[in-house]
């Protein structure tokens, strides 16, 4: 009689979460919820209790709304442990997921430090939008063992995490993240790592074309997003979701997929330029397309 076939998913059994931001929080607070062990870690502490802070929140919240039950939530508030540095939180890590701000030698060197100090067969991954994975991979002596997890905001609630995989991602790896997305509730695509993968090259000339448009008057804020709502079934227009995402972030991503692209549709528009200079950034700072309330 033939052995059961072993999930893949079962090889992991403790997350390393680097970065308490808005996708790092959320990243650490799925992967609790999912049964594993989570050491979130970020580099400024005030970060790292406003994550836990927030962490805290959101549970309750799901928890009084019929989303968690008590149970699930109170062994994934066990499941969190808050790291006082890189090495504690990576040193026995069956994966890293990388989920700071979306600078290329920022995360180099990162992935350089991790490669050091969490075990030789831990999968080392990136939550980057846009970046080449191989970039990353490089500073590694694990290759085979770096992929991309791109999960999207907010993490708790969009199903999709797009895994890319570079020339020299090992497909066991490849599999052993698609099996641990689906674990997490979530429905993978595999993409290859190209600037942007699919989902950022598609995401931002729609948002970038939502934005020239309102540069040019050509409908209200509202409308172009009401257009894409009812008339595509989009459930949100693309300026909201750029609010939701950062301007900041989109104008990041855009200037990176038209240096190493081209073409007209990836030029950031000076609107957009313009509003992140002054600091009109979207939900995180309560003011981008639209007014944003504090959450509570």
């Amino acid at each position: 009689m033939s052995a059961s076939p072993v999930d893949p998913a079962a090889a992991i059994g403790r997350v390393a979460v680097l970065g308490a931001g808005t996708m790092g929080h959320g990243i650490a607070e799925v992967v609790a919820l999912a049964g594993c062990g989570v050491s979130l870690f970020d580099a400024d502490p005030a970060k790292l209790d406003w994550a836990l802070q927030t962490i805290q929140r959101h549970l309750h919240r799901a928890v009084e709304r019929g989303h968690v039950n008590p149970t699930a939530a109170a062994l994934a508030q066990a499941n969190l442990h808050e790291a006082a540095n890189l090495a504690d939180a990576v040193e026995d890590a069956d994966l890293v997921i990388e989920a700071v701000p979306e600078d290329l030698e920022l995360k180099r060197r990162l992935f350089a430090e991790v490669d050091a100090l969490a075990p030789p067969d831990a999968l080392l991954a990136s939550n980057t939008s846009s970046l080449r994975i191989a970039r990353l991979a490089e500073v590694t002596g694990r290759p085979a063992r770096v992929l991309g997890m791109h999960f999207f905001n907010p993490v708790p609630r969009m199903r999709l995490v797009e895994i890319i995989r570079h020339d020299g991602t090992d497909p066991e790896a490849v599999a052993t993240a698609v099996a641990f997305a689906r674990r997490l509730g979530k429905e993978p695509i595999v993409v290859k790592d190209s600037p942007g993968f699919a989902t950022s090259r598609l995401g931002v000339v729609l948002g970038l074309e939502a934005i020239r448009m309102v540069e040019e008057g050509v409908a209200s804020v509202e409308d172009i997003d009401r257009a894409m709502e009812l008339g595509y079934n989009h459930p949100m227009g693309p300026l909201k979701l750029s609010d939701l995402v950062g301007l900041d972030v989109r104008l990041r991503i855009a200037e990176y997929l038209h240096q190493e692209l081209g073409g007209e549709q990836y030029r950031p528009p000076q609107l957009l330029r313009r509003m992140v200079a002054e600091g009109k950034l979207g939900k995180k700072t309560g003011q981008g397309f639209y007014r944003w309330e504090p959450e509570a």
